[in-house]
């Protein structure tokens, strides 16, 4: 067992889903040493959504990567994804090792500072694999993250510490929205991995 993931994978959510946390899986080198590559070497852009008709740009920036140019649409917007880069390669070995998964492809986020975040949401698009797992990895700047059920609207709020892994899989996406709420607290980047599967 590595020296800095002794703790246990827990499901923070309490019903109607699975959301586990595997807590940290990347050493603190590792942190640093991939948030500098993908800062560098990832083709950021700002994100584009339609909104009443109008595009409009975010603050935050995005890249989407894959085993081969699939197209993922959302907020009515179509990315086309870019090859594989050594890096995101690297942490998605990772990543399938530790949450016994496989992934092919993987959507980027990049908050510049706590004033960024993302609303309220789940990741249901058609592409995407039922009930198939999303595996989060955190570089960066610590952010809480929360979970709202959609019909008790009961919330749950985690802190994603650096270098942690959140995986949602089952029926999470069908019955949770979940956040990245924007906060004061927090004046450094985060970069955020989502690992998925599409379907064709």
């Amino acid at each position: 067992m590595d020296l800095f993931n002794l703790e246990p994978v827990t499901n923070k959510l309490p019903y109607d889903g699975t959301a586990n946390y595997h807590g940290v899986v990347l050493s603190q080198e590792q942190c640093l040493l991939y948030y500098q590559k993908l800062m560098e070497s990832i083709q950021w852009k700002n994100d584009e959504a339609i909104i009443l008709g109008k595009r409009i740009s975010t603050k935050r920036k995005v890249a989407w990567y894959g085993d081969t140019n699939y197209n993922y649409q959302y907020s009515k917007v179509t990315k086309q994804a870019l090859p594989w880069t050594k890096d995101l390669l690297a942490l998605k070995k990772i990543v399938e090792k530790e949450s016994n998964a496989t992934y092919n492809s993987c959507l980027l986020n990049l908050y510049h500072s706590g004033e960024e975040g993302m609303a309220w949401h789940s990741d249901g698009e058609k592409m995407l694999k039922k009930h198939g797992e999303i595996a989060s990895l955190t570089l960066g700047a610590e952010r809480k993250f929360s979970f709202k059920h959609k019909a008790t609207k009961q919330r749950i709020d985690i802190l994603l510490e650096r270098g942690s892994l959140l995986v949602m899989k089952g029926t999470t996406q069908t019955n949770w929205l979940h956040r990245l709420p924007p906060t004061k607290k927090v004046h450094t980047p985060r970069i955020n991995l989502t690992f998925r599967t599409i379907v064709l």
